[in-house]
């Protein structure tokens, strides 16, 4: 796998190229600049040689010039050796000068080139003198108006003169077109820097233009919008970066943060309408319960009225059934129905009222597996038990510190309405085990499911969808109450219609106090239960 490319290197990379980019570009620019200076001042240096140069030039040309006629030829040798004299003056200057630019380094050739031309200077000034000297002694055939400067041997000296100060000239002149010749290739070269520095400036500044955006920007951007759909409740966008740097790492660890704030979210939004739903069934409850309790008070009484009365009529038909024997039997009958539907209608009263009160019933501990047991020996004998199969699997035997008439009111309720679902040859299974520090009853049957509307409402009172249109929808209202009062939870799962239901019951244990389930049929289980296929220990 290959390592990440970071954010940081790619940075460094990029900050890398650009400076070596402008050292290059800046030694370019140092180069030529320096090659300017450096060119302009031995120009500077050359041009002051030069003026001297010529000078002495000048100086050495007026050495053989003839002077006013009227002149004599005896002021002549005092005429030329003063300009003799100037001219070594001037010699002198341009050496001190030489010099200065030598040590200055002003001279490209260090001063080489120079050095023969003054050396033959010197000389011919010294050959020049000379024969100034031997023009100047009497010869043999003496010419009185003869100058000196027409003497062969000077003109041959001078003439040397002449040629050493244009070697010197030459020698200015080599050293000037030499150091220009040097400060052009530099400029060649600082322009080729320059420009190819700049082309490649221009060519790095587009590509990190470019990759700026790919590796920053974009990014960036792409993060910047996942956090505003996450900020608008929006959770199912996701950043997604294939950058491979510290934004990836950062865009991938928002998008875990997004899911967990997603499920987090989901699962309050689920407990905020769960506890909505509780709370409507608690104010109905309690609307439920108040209601319960005015008319169980105030038809008690009435009916307790009806039933003395009907009591009292049936002592008194014994003499009337002597007159009239055939209407003494129909009254009979009838006052016999009354009372018993009287004290029927004050059963049904108890029992609202024994609802509607308010407070904790006593709780003992309790094998629930005897207590399902004895459950299902009552739906043995119930007429929607018929043509159908109860399998109880238990897997444990627990014992819950429970009510144990409310827990059995509550497994009846469910075991009638699974019942209630299945057609002939239904299957309801009972599962009994433990999980954690819970104990838990899964009712799965075959029956004709429920659809995710039902799921939503099924523990809302007088909610029902029972088939076969019996149902008043307080059972599995008060059955989630009686639940809830335990400390445990009930819960209805179905995949749709037709496919069966499952109910789950979990119920807190008393510490861990369970026992392993016996093989076969429980002690205590009828025999015509367990032989009858209808309903048998699994």
């Amino acid at each position: 796998m290959a390592r990440p490319w970071h954010l940081r290197h790619k940075l460094l990379l990029g900050l890398a190229l650009v400076t070596a980019i402008l050292g290059t570009l800046l030694g370019g620019s140092v180069q030529g600049l320096s090659s300017y200076i450096t060119t302009m001042r031995i120009t500077d240096s050359k041009l002051a040689e030069l003026q001297l140069a010529q000078e002495l030039r000048g100086s050495i040309q007026k050495l053989v010039e003839h002077g006013d006629p009227a002149e004599d030829r005896a002021g002549e040798p005092a005429r030329i050796a003063q300009r003799l004299h100037d001219t070594r003056e001037l010699l002198i200057r341009y050496k001190q000068q030489h010099q200065e630019t030598i040590e200055r380094h002003n001279d490209p050739d260090n001063g080489s080139n120079e050095a023969g031309a003054i050396q033959s200077l010197d000389e011919s000034c010294k050959q020049f003198d000379a024969a100034l000297e031997e023009a100047g002694k009497p010869k043999e055939v003496d010419n009185p108006g003869a100058l000196l400067v027409d003497d062969p041997g000077v003109k041959s000296a001078h003439a040397r003169l002449v040629q050493a100060v244009d070697n010197l000239h030459k020698a200015i002149y080599d050293d000037m077109y030499k150091r220009i010749t040097t400060a052009k290739t530099h400029h060649r070269r600082s322009m080729f820097i320059v420009i190819t520095c700049t082309s490649a400036a221009a060519l790095l500044m587009a590509g990190m233009l470019y990759f700026f955006y790919g590796w920053v920007l974009y990014p960036l951007r792409r993060i910047q919008q996942g956090v505003r759909h996450v900020a608008t409740g929006e959770f199912h966008h996701p950043i997604s970066l294939k950058t491979g740097d510290e934004l990836e790492e950062l865009a991938n660890a928002f998008d875990d943060m997004a899911a967990r704030v997603q499920a987090t979210h989901a699962d309050l939004m689920r407990q905020v309408n769960e506890r909505s739903r509780q709370l409507v069934r608690s104010e109905r409850l309690v609307s439920v319960g108040f209601l319960a309790a005015g008319v169980a008070h105030e038809i008690n009484n009435p009916l307790a009225s009806i039933a003395f009365c009907a009591e009292g009529l049936l002592r008194r038909l014994h003499d009337i059934g002597t007159r009239y024997p055939q209407e003494g039997e129909t009254i009979q009958k009838y006052l016999t129905m009354i009372q018993s539907e009287a004290f029927r209608c004050k059963e049904i009263t108890q029992n609202l009222l024994e609802f509607s009160r308010v407070g904790e019933r006593r709780r003992e501990p309790t094998d629930l597996c005897q207590l399902i047991q004895g459950v299902l020996e009552m739906a043995y004998l119930l007429p929607g038990c018929r043509g159908k199969q109860i399998l109880f699997q238990p897997q444990v035997r627990p014992v819950a510190l429970i009510n144990a008439q409310d827990v059995k009111s509550v497994v009846l309720n469910l075991v009638v309405n699974a019942l209630d679902s299945m057609e002939d040859g239904g299957v309801l299974t009972i599962h009994l085990g433990q999980r954690g520090t819970m104990a838990e009853l899964n009712f799965h049957d075959t029956g004709c499911g429920m659809e995710a509307e039902v799921l939503d409402n099924i523990f809302e009172p007088f909610y029902t969808r029972n088939r076969t249109g019996k149902g008043t929808g307080l059972g599995l209202f008060i059955s989630h109450q009686i639940i809830t009062q335990h400390d445990g939870v009930i819960e209805a799962h179905s995949e749709g219609p037709g496919r069966g239901s499952i109910f789950t019951v979990r119920l807190p244990l008393q510490g861990r106090a369970t026992m392993p389930a016996a093989d076969g049929a429980f002690a205590g289980w009828p025999a015509d239960a367990v032989a009858n296929p209808a309903i048998r220990a699994a």
